[in-house]
């Protein structure tokens, strides 16, 4: 592609701010939304940045044309040297493992939109977000072993923890297109729901985060997302320094003068 063309080209992530929520789309419809290095990076970014943003209460990933992410772009070159030691390594721990991690630990709700096919990596980082509202012609697709892989962005942790072993291992072993249906029975996804209604349907819950207490969701986030990894003797101790830090939040005392003056509750995200 010549410099003129490519400085035609639409961007590959278009990023809005509405309201308080902060919309990412994926934007490369010629390529089924396939994630190129730069564009993951810049992922990375936005939901580092959005967690310490304090505009915004949740973050929404969701994509243009038919297919939601079709994985990661293996043209052109490779950014890793395979013979060199520890060189894939490197690259999967600053790249892929580096995304799904930061959506995992953005301090804000994300929400994936999710249409057509969510394939490698683009599954991976949809089952890494928070709630996952799919459309009924969506699929998710373990594609590694058709390609001879290992799956990497996480998918060997994610999947046993939203699964179980047996599933996972039947996921990740045959690499089988999952139907949005098969998905929500599988617990891999929040909700299906018909296409035209799947914009709405997001929106609604966004508004529903909009307005929730920000920072208890923060930490009940983190608290759920360690328990799988922790003892009980750690939960027990985690679970009470979040209620010691969420105490001390404008939410909280917003929660307990209105459940007292039985009115309506006004979370700022404080």
């Amino acid at each position: 592609m010549s410099a003129r063309a490519a400085s035609k080209a639409p961007p590959a992530l278009l990023v809005e701010k509405r309201g308080q929520a902060l919309w990412v789309t994926l934007n490369r419809l010629h390529a089924a939304n396939a994630l190129t290095p730069d564009q993951r990076d810049e992922l990375i970014g936005i939901f580092e940045a959005a967690g310490g943003d304090s505009s915004v209460r949740v973050v929404v990933i969701t994509a243009e044309g038919k297919h939601f992410c079709s994985g990661a772009d293996l043209s052109g070159t490779t950014d890793a040297d395979p013979l060199a030691i520890g060189g894939v390594a490197r690259v999967l721990r600053m790249g892929s493992q580096r995304l799904i991690a930061s959506v995992l630990d953005c301090e804000k709700p994300v929400v994936a939109e999710i249409h057509g096919a969510a394939a490698g990596i683009g599954a991976h980082l949809a089952l890494a977000c928070d709630f996952v509202v799919a459309s009924q012609d969506a699929r998710l697709i373990e594609v590694f072993v058709r390609r001879g892989l290992v799956p990497d962005g996480g998918g060997a942790y994610l999947l046993p923890r939203l699964v179980g072993m047996t599933r996972a291992k039947e996921l990740l072993l045959l690499g089988d297109d999952v139907s949005a249906t098969r998905a929500m029975e599988l617990g891999l996804v929040t909700s299906v729901v018909a296409e035209a209604e799947l914009r709405p349907a997001v929106v609604a819950l966004v508004q529903r985060l909009e307005t929730a207490p920000t920072r208890a969701l923060s930490l009940c986030k983190w608290l759920v997302n360690r328990s799988l990894d922790s003892s009980r003797d750690q939960a027990f101790a985690d679970e009470a320094m979040a209620q010691e830090q969420n105490m001390t939040t404008g939410d909280s005392r917003e929660g307990i003068a209105a459940f007292l003056e039985r009115r309506p509750t006004d979370f700022k995200g404080s």
